[in-house]
């Protein structure tokens, strides 16, 4: 851990902590578990920490003052039904759609693209975008559709996925797009909480510096954390250290620097362009979404997507959870009608789900 070293580097007051106590796991551990201060929620808004936070365990260690809470970090969760009736449709009208595996368990209004696929529709599931790439080569006689979902860490690939179809020639390439960004969503969520888990392969692209003005807008503080145990229990610490002061800090300094990765964005912006996007739970966000520029779009866009009310099943609390707003115990579907097996809301598809990682603790 580097963690005191960082706190004197930034010259933080912490009187609780003097410069000479060894700043260790333990020490860290044993604070959160005695924790008697003001109750403290603190937001995780990637999917990987939301994940890494089940698996570890570590909530059963926390005082009942500090409360974990994973928001809108989880692409497969965050897309509205309409996009998944979207695909659906296309695959009616014979294009392939390739996708990732979580999203094809997602629940559209009718029903998901697993089920299209038992249909008879041809649905395939993908590990890469880049993967489609090959099987255009040899079908050329058919239309792929990749199923555009992600952030900021997600769309870089999306963008050589179409530098390499112009350089193949491939005219049987698309894609459908719901890719979203993610300081807006902050800006959105504000100060509902008292602290924020900066996703670290977001940072990686964007830089921490993105965040800054939100982090001052509200005066919470701001952490990138890496995905080990150790680094998010140190995140969290210095959160609770922080609380109340509008600040970005990096705990992440081996991947993520201040402006992130030039080239990277540099691809990205030659190929999409900024859009309003529609979030499950949060509806319609400026500017969050990244859609293909217009030069590009005749050729490689499947369609475009309307803005539509999302239609959540009935009695699925999914878009309560990703906000804050309740905890997935709190649905009286979590555990019963909907479980990993057989999820009925996004939030128990994908193990970055805020329902399925809670179902597993």
């Amino acid at each position: 851990m580097n963690f005191l070293k960082n706190w004197r580097k930034w010259r933080v007051s912490d009187p609780g902590f003097p410069a000479k106590v060894k700043m260790d796991k333990s020490t860290i551990t044993t604070y959160l578990k005695t924790y008697e201060g003001p109750a403290v929620r603190i937001m995780e808004i990637c999917g990987s920490h939301t994940a890494a936070i089940a698996q570890s365990g570590m909530r059963a260690f926390f005082s009942d003052n500090i409360r974990m809470i994973s928001g809108p970090g989880c692409p497969v969760c965050v897309t509205v039904t309409s996009y998944i009736d979207r695909l659906i449709a296309l695959s009616e009208k014979d294009s392939v759609i390739c996708s990732f595996g979580d999203l094809i368990r997602v629940p559209g209004s009718r029903k998901t693209l697993e089920e299209a696929g038992a249909g008879g529709a041809d649905i395939r599931m993908l590990y890469s975008p880049l993967d489609m790439l090959s099987l255009a080569e040899k079908e050329r006689d058919k239309s792929f559709c990749f199923a555009a979902v992600g952030f900021e860490t997600t769309t870089p690939v999306y963008a050589e996925l179409i530098r390499l179809a112009e350089e193949r020639g491939l005219t049987n390439v698309k894609l459908l797009t719901s890719l979203k960004t993610m300081p807006k969503v902050v800006d959105r969520l504000g100060n509902s909480v008292d602290g924020y888990i900066l996703p670290g392969h977001v940072c990686t692209i964007t830089g921490y510096g993105i965040f800054e003005e939100y982090a001052e807008k509200y005066g919470i503080p701001m952490v990138v954390s890496g995905f080990e145990p150790s680094n998010i229990l140190e995140a969290i610490y210095a959160l609770i250290r922080l609380r109340g002061r509008g600040m970005v800090r990096n705990f992440y300094p081996s991947a993520v620097k201040g402006n992130g990765n030039p080239k990277a964005r540099e691809a990205v912006f030659k190929y999409f362009e900024p859009g309003n996007a529609a979030w499950r739970g949060l509806g319609e966000i400026e500017d969050s979404g990244m859609y293909l520029r217009r030069e590009y779009a005749e050729r490689y866009d499947a369609g475009s997507f309307e803005l539509t009310k999302d239609q959540e099943t009935d009695g699925c609390h999914c878009a309560s959870v990703i906000t804050g707003a309740e905890r997935g115990t709190d649905c009286p579907l979590f555990g019963k009608a909907c479980t990993p097996s057989h999820p009925v809301g996004a939030c128990m598809v994908s193990r970055e789900g805020a329902c399925f990682s809670e179902y597993v603790s």
